[in-house]
């Protein structure tokens, strides 16, 4: 037994706080794919997830082979090479010679793929100002960067594996 009497309810109600957020992750997933699915405008639907996700982080950091693509987003290289294959099919992504490494290729958004990745930005900002349009401004900023400290730790403990 502690001598601090205070250590047993610290940690109970470290437990109760961490299976809250357990639950609102959860739920945050889930609901957010409801939403993606229900969500009628036409804007919402130019691209899955997949290439949306790919071409952000295309458009951020620049062209960049498969491996660096698959690293950055903590996917198997083939999984990222299927979806790398999608996004050139449909005009989306153009593959060039890797200047580093003239085995590999780079892959870079097209005007396409930049032009759709911006609709759909656009199309979830308006949805999520209509949702949060009612939180002060102080609350939208405190909710953008909670989930970005969420977003760094999960990426940085699906790294170290």
């Amino acid at each position: 037994m502690s001598d601090d009497p205070y250590r047993d309810t610290e940690a109970e109600t470290d437990e109760v706080t961490l299976g809250r957020i357990e639950t609102e992750v959860a739920l945050l997933m889930r609901f957010g794919e409801a939403t993606r699915r229900a969500t009628g405008t036409a804007e919402h639907r130019v691209l899955d997830r997949a290439a949306y996700v790919i071409l952000r982080h295309l458009d951020a950091a620049g062209p960049q082979n498969v491996s660096a693509l698959a690293a950055r987003l903590n996917l198997d290289g083939s999984t990222v090479t299927r979806q790398v294959s999608a996004l050139q099919r449909d005009g989306l992504i153009t593959r060039t010679p890797d200047p580093s490494d003239g085995r590999g290729t780079v892959i870079s958004p097209t005007a396409t793929g930049l032009q759709r990745m911006a609709a759909v930005r656009a199309a979830r900002t308006r949805l999520y100002g209509d949702m949060l349009g009612d939180w002060p401004a102080e609350d939208r900023e405190t909710l953008a960067v909670l989930l970005r400290r969420l977003n760094a730790a999960l990426e940085s403990r699906n790294r170290s594996r």
